[in-house]
């Protein structure tokens, strides 16, 4: 089992779960965070610190396909240890429904 970074996380791109992560194994994009699948040790500690939900197991229904979407985008991305200031408009997209079609950017982040 891994951790994977669903849809939720797009335009809020919260990072409490960054600091918590033992092994450092969340990357950054421009707009969202993913996970490494590989490099995930499925503690779990970062579940409860997504204010978004974004992050489930990946034994829920449709984790599959962010399985892969997660290990895509970590192989591109910058890893990120440092919370951040979540986007300016976190708040008013949380919970929005079609945000992957609406919002994504596969843009790196800054990391760090």
């Amino acid at each position: 089992m891994t951790y994977i970074v669903n849809d939720a996380c797009i335009a809020c791109k919260y990072t409490d779960c960054v600091e918590v992560c033992p092994v450092d194994c969340f990357y950054e994009g421009e707009n969202m965070l993913v996970i490494h699948p590989d490099e995930c040790i499925d503690c779990g500690v970062c579940e409860p610190e997504c204010p978004a939900d974004a992050i489930r197991p990946d034994t829920e229904p449709e984790a599959e396909k962010w399985v892969e979407f997660n290990r895509k985008y970590s192989e591109l991305w910058p890893v990120i240890i440092t919370k951040k200031d979540p986007l300016p408009e976190a708040e008013e997209r949380d919970g929005e429904e079609g945000k992957l079609e609406k919002y994504f950017s596969e843009a790196p982040g800054e990391g760090g």
